[in-house]
């Protein structure tokens, strides 16, 4: 018997590897939705980045009576990773809104496809992988982004390569529409990913049978715009494009949590 997950949305950075959460009720819904739940939005976040970006969107939408799921997204690689947030998927009951940033993105393509009750997927600055593409390859497609000459490689401690942004690049090619004293601390409490993440290719593309939504944002400078436009033309996804940098979810947490909405409320 599937247990029921509660809302949860994690504190601030989360130490790689380490999967915990603090358990919050979700806010009561206004009278008039209560004979209608609402689905349970679970927010991926991507590399470079932990949960905690997700705040500004957490509390506007527990605000509008959303269950909210912000889970500590591994970073290990994409089909461990996947794995993760499909077992995660299964303890939750009722319909599901899946929304990945960046990498996160990739994850939840193929999370999604293996898990029922899924009723949309909302991409924000993403990858959105085709089933047999490899992340790499994918990220190249198109010019624009300034994401690779600004890398570390640092060591996992297994023997294997992690990647990190430069702490003084990470504000003008991750944040560049944040505050300096805000990505000053973000560029220090970075968490790395595998390398091996985007020497991945996708196993499934669950854009292809769920319906989906694109927040392309048009100054990005890790993953190219032009890409991103790619990816939502060809998946047919309902899409709206802003002047923000990569980190939407915290520059423009209102538009995102627009978008979401919209998508819960075209798929109930």
């Amino acid at each position: 018997m599937r247990r029921h997950h509660r809302p949860l949305i994690l504190g601030a950075a989360v130490t790689v590897g380490v999967l915990t959460a603090t358990v919050i009720p979700s806010a009561a819904a206004p009278s008039a939705d209560r004979t209608t739940p609402k689905p349970t939005v679970v927010l991926v976040h991507g590399a470079f980045a932990d949960a905690s970006g997700w705040s500004g969107v957490v509390s506007r939408l527990r605000k509008a009576g959303y269950p909210v799921v912000a889970p500590a997204n591994p970073l290990r690689g994409l089909q461990s990773d996947a794995g993760y947030i499909s077992s995660l998927l299964g303890t939750i009951d009722g319909p599901k809104i899946l929304v990945g940033h960046s990498y996160g993105g990739a994850v939840i393509t193929e999370a999604a496809a293996s898990v029922p009750e899924v009723k949309a997927l909302v991409y924000v600055a993403a990858f959105m992988p085709d089933k047999g593409e490899l992340l790499s390859e994918l990220a190249d497609r198109f010019p624009g982004s300034e994401l690779l000459p600004a890398l570390e490689g640092l060591p996992d401690g297994a023997g294997h390569t992690d990647v990190a942004i430069k702490p003084d690049k990470f504000h003008d090619v991750f944040a560049g529409d944040l505050p300096r004293s805000t990505t000053s601390v973000l560029a220090v409490s970075q968490r790395p990913v595998s390398l091996a993440a985007f020497g991945s290719t996708a196993q499934a593309a669950a854009w292809r049978t769920i319906p989906s939504w694109f927040l392309v944002a048009k100054q990005d400078k890790t993953i190219s715009p032009a890409l991103e436009r790619f990816q939502a033309k060809r998946a047919g996804s309902t899409t709206v494009e802003i002047n923000s940098s990569h980190v939407a979810m915290m520059s423009h947490p209102d538009k995102v949590t627009s978008l979401i909405k919209s998508a819960a409320k075209s798929t109930r």
